[in-house]
């Protein structure tokens, strides 16, 4: 149950990030750093998404 719970936090957190890079891209002067660190961490967590759902 808890590792269900886990991996539903972490879908969550991929889909906020994915909000919030959409959200800087469409600003007038969009922040490419907060942009780059935005996915690097999208990245990170979509690589632990994998990994937990290979191993269960």
């Amino acid at each position: 149950m808890a590792m269900t719970a886990h991996l539903d936090s972490l879908k969550s957190k991929h889909a906020d990030l994915d909000a919030k890079i959409a959200d800087e891209e469409r600003r007038p002067h969009p922040d490419e750093a907060t942009i780059h660190a935005l996915k690097k961490l999208k990245l990170r967590i979509k690589d632990e998404l994998a990994n937990l759902e290979r191993v269960h």
